[in-house]
This record gives structure tokens, sequence and C-alpha cells, in this order.
């Protein structure tokens, strides 16, 4: 039987969610925020989850500012090929954005509370638009490795199993 954080288990571990949730403490997310604010004069509106291969557009951002998730606390470290691991805040095409290069996945072994609290992060910061992309096959034909297509929906596997991020109490706040 697992026992780690994500089974309720009480913890006092910086970022460690509530006892008896499944979810990261607000404080956490608030701590992080903190850090981030203090450490950037940026106030992003837009947040962009940069998948496999596309970590490049954080690259373009203007007045870039960017921080290892190493740095960030709470954040864990991204083991991916292709994941730089870096939160990179600028302007892009003069919005104020915050792109991460690279994001951490379940398959890594990091529980969904802690895949999902960048969001939660980037709702504190004032972020209003997400956009999340990532690397995905396709079996139509007329589809080319680059080409750029939007996924309305998709089937939660792992929500079969009753895997959700928004598992646990809600937070109000």
């Amino acid at each position: 039987m697992w026992l780690g954080p994500e089974a309720g288990v009480k913890t006092n571990a910086p970022g460690a969610p509530c006892p008896g949730s499944f979810s990261a403490s607000f404080e956490a997310c608030e701590q992080t925020t903190d850090w981030l604010l203090s450490r950037t004069r940026q106030r992003p509106r837009i947040a962009v989850i940069c998948g496999s291969g596309l970590g490049l557009l954080a690259d373009t951002l203007q007045s870039s500012e960017a921080f290892s998730y190493s740095e960030i606390p709470n954040f864990p470290s991204s083991t991916v090929a292709g994941h730089a691991g870096q939160l990179v805040f600028g302007e892009l095409q003069g919005k104020p954005c915050v792109c991460m290069k690279g994001r951490f996945h379940m398959y890594e072994g990091h529980p969904l509370w802690k895949v999902t609290f960048p969001v939660r992060v980037f709702k504190l910061l004032g972020v209003e638009t997400l956009l999340v992309t990532n690397a995905a096959g396709g079996l139509a034909e007329n589809y080319s490795p680059g080409d750029i297509m939007v996924i309305r929906d998709h089937v939660n596997l792992p929500g079969l199993a009753g895997l959700n991020p928004l598992l646990g109490p809600n937070e109000e706040r």
C-alpha cells in the first residue's frame, strides 16, 4: 500500500499537501508565488506550458527573466529529455507572459498535485489565459511532424483509475 502525501499521509515537508488532501497547500502555492514575485518585475497574464520541442517559444520572449525549477521553492525537477526545467517570464508580442520550458509528469513519479502545482501558482501570479502544449502523435496521413493541431478533448486514462488532480477538498481561495 502506498503511503505518500497523495494518500493523505501527514507531512511537514515544504510544499506538502494539506493533511488528508490530494492537493498542494494554499500556503505552499503562496510561498512559491511570493518568491517569484519578489524576483521578477514581470506580472504575467498569459502562461504557456511548453511541451517537448516547444521550449524554443520561451527563448523568443522579450525582456526575459529565467529561473531554474531547482531554484523555485516547491517546484520539482523535470527529468525528461527536451524539458529544460526553467520558468521564463517576459513579453510575447507585447503581452506579459510566463513560459514553462518543460514540465514534470506523473510518469516521472510525481503525484498529480505536484504536476498541477504550477497552474495553481500561475493563478496566484494573475494569469488569466493558460495554453498547454505537447508533442502528440496522429494517425491521419495528411499530418506531418511539426503540424499545429488543437485538441479539444481527451480520454483521461488516469481518471479511470481514480487519479484526478481535482480530488480532495476544494480550496475556495
